[in-house]
Order: structure tokens, then C-alpha cells, then sequence
């Protein structure tokens, strides 16, 4: 750091995330000077005392790297997993201001600050689906569309664990002659290593058999071959998942816009097999929308969040942050998280 760096304004961004949290600084060029790293800083799985050890941990690397104090930082965003309705706000303030630092800050569900890090237009959708699924968006004025981010009890399906539900009951209706034989059965007999239909279904409903969201791999394994039920089961859930894009396209009157889909999340490395289907029923509601993978960390949209907050505009500073965040990970040779579900 040059000697003079002290005396310049620096921005503070954190993606919390279920199992790793990151913390970036930079100046307001966009120049990365300090990174830091934890495990899990959701609340919802610490607690607030365990989030705010998180949050202060992380803070602390990066500015001990960047070489400043917190006197130094003028603005912060945060993208807080876990982070999704209002009688939360003062748990998130709360951890927030615990860092001691007398600066304005910004907090969003962590899946926003993957549609600031993915869309240059900074508006648009942001799809995040791994292990559950959640969508949420943005308009140009910064008005915020979502759904529940809470699952199959809510009617939310697309994320590995609705895949893997869907599976279960096909697998039950086939033991029940309710539908078709399928090669799901045979997945599961050897995934809980036991010997009979039966067997398995008792398992299952004793509750002594888990499956694990990670058995969507398979499913997606068998739909490529051809087995006609993991396939419908597939391509059910892109539609679904694409329902629930339009759904927040709808409350925020967008269908007949251009504006980027950013796609965050595990299920999306299947490709075509589930992209399609997903493609296609967003398009036939909102037909100019364009679908684009996240490739850059969540944790520079959180920057950019702090760059709103103290509203800085430079039309260079997202492509410098980006370039400037890359270049610092790949020589610290670290690995961010793209494809982590919010839920």
C-alpha cells in the first residue's frame, strides 16, 4: 500500500453465506485492498452472538491485509443469508453495528447482492438455486421483488431438496401401484443400502432413512438416460423454479422489458437438461429477459452495495472491482463461492 493510502476512503462489502463468509475492501475505484474469510455467519444457524464473532472476524483480516483502521471505511454493504423478513432487521443491525464502525451501511438477502455482482445493469432477477431455491429482484428504481425463499412448504420448487422430495414421492407411487415403475427405486435402495421396496418405504416414513439433497446429481444422471420419471421430475422443477421467476417479474412489472436473469447455484451446472424448460417458461411471460451465470464472487455485489449506500457513481468501478477482485483471489489463490443456494 502506498503511504498516502490512509488517507483515502475505502468501502467495506460481506457476503454472509450458510457456509462460508467473505469480507472485500476497496477504495472507491474499485481497487481490492484487503480480503477476509470464515465459515458459516448465518444467523439463522449461529445465532446472533455466532454471526457477529463472524462478522467481526472477517472484518478484522481484511483490514489488517488492507493496512487501515475502521476510521477509514466510508460505506458498507452486506449480503446476509438467511436474511429475509423485517422482524429480522434488528438482529442484522445489531451484528452490523457491533463491528464499531461510524460509517452508512446497506443489508439485503444475500441472493440481491449475486444480482449486483452479476448484472451490469444493477437490476434485473437473481435466480439462486442449489439445495433450495430463492429468487429475488430488483427494478431501476431499487424496488425489490421475492419469493418466500422457504421450499416445498411454501410451493416454492427448483432446488436440489424439491428434486430429491419430487423423487421420494415417485419412488412411493411406484411401490403403491399409484404410477409408473421407475429407476429411482433402485437409486434409493442403494443410496439407504437395503434390500426391498418395502423396506425402504418404511424406512423413509419412520423417518430412519435421510436422503440427501445431493442425490439430485443422480436424478439428473437417470433423466439423461432416459428414465421417463426422474426426466418429468427434472423438467417439473425448472418449471416450477421458472414460475417462481415470474412470479417476482410480475410484482415488479417487468415482463415486458429487456433486463438479465443471473443464475446462482449447483442445480444450474446440469445445463439444457434443466435450463430449458426454465428458459422456456420465463420467456413465455417475459420474452425479452436474458439468462446469464453468475462467474464473479456474490461479495463484490455487497462493495457495490456500499458504493449505493454513500452514492458513489463511476461508471468504470464495477469492471474495476471485478478485474481488481479476480486478480487478488487468484494470487491468494482463494476460491469464492458462486454457487451456494441462499436456502
Amino acid at each position: 500500500m502506498k503511504k498516502n493510502d490512509t488517507d483515502r476512503a475505502f468501502l467495506l462489502g460481506i457476503d454472509v453465506g450458510n457456509s462460508k463468509t467473505h469480507a472485500l475492501i476497496t477504495d472507491l475505484t474499485g481497487n481490492v485492498f484487503g480480503f477476509g474469510e470464515t465459515g458459516c455467519g448465518s444467523y439463522e444457524v449461529l445465532g446472533l452472538e455466532g454471526m457477529t464473532k463472524a462478522l467481526i472476524q472477517v472484518t478484522q483480516d481484511a483490514l489488517n491485509e488492507a493496512g487501515i483502521g475502521k476510521k477509514h471505511i466510508s460505506g458498507m454493504g452486506f449480503g446476509i443469508a438467511g436474511y429475509d423478513w423485517p422482524a429480522e432487521k434488528g438482529v442484522m443491525i445489531k451484528a452490523i453495528e457491533a463491528l464499531g464502525i461510524q460509517a452508512p451501511f446497506g443489508y439485503v438477502n444475500d441472493a440481491v447482492i449475486g444480482l449486483l455482482a452479476g448484472s451490469e445493469a444493477g437490476w434485473g432477477i437473481a435466480v439462486d438455486a442449489g439445495t433450495g431455491n430463492n429468487v429475488r429482484g430488483r427494478d431501476q428504481t431499487g424496488k425489490l421483488g421475492r419469493i418466500t425463499g422457504n421450499g416445498a412448504l411454501f410451493g416454492e420448487i427448483g432446488g436440489a431438496a424439491e428434486m430429491v422430495w419430487q423423487a421420494q414421492i415417485a419412488v412411493t407411487y411406484a411401490w403403491t401401484k399409484r404410477g409408473p415403475k421407475t429407476r429411482l427405486t433402485n437409486l434409493f435402495l442403494d443410496y439407504a443400502n437395503v434390500q426391498n421396496e418395502e423396506t425402504l418405504i418404511e424406512g423413509l416414513a419412520m423417518e430412519e432413512i435421510n436422503l440427501s439433497p445431493s442425490i439430485a446429481r443422480d436424478i439428473f444422471q437417470l433423466a439423461a438416460a432416459g428414465d421417463a420419471v426422474a426426466s418429468d421430475i427434472v423438467t417439473y422443477c425448472a418449471k416450477e423454479l421458472g414460475h417462481n421467476v415470474n412470479a417476482v417479474i410480475k410484482q415488479l412489472n417487468l415482463q415486458d422489458q429487456s433486463f438479465d436473469i443471473v443464475l446462482i447455484g449447483s442445480i444450474f451446472q446440469a445445463g439444457e437438461i434443466y435450463i430449458s424448460p426454465f428458459r422456456e417458461t420465463i420467456q413465455v411471460f417475459a420474452p425479452k429477459t436474458n439468462l446469464i451465470s453468475l462467474t464473479v464472487p456474490p461479495v463484490v455485489g455487497a462493495v457495490m452495495l456500499a458504493a449505493e449506500v454513500i452514492h458513489h457513481q463511476d461508471d468504470s468501478f464495477r469492471t474495476r472491482l471485478i478485474k481488481s477482485t479476480e486478480s487478488k483471489l487468484s494470487m491468494n489463490g482463494d476460491q469464492i463461492r458462486t454457487d451456494e443456494a441462499t436456502k
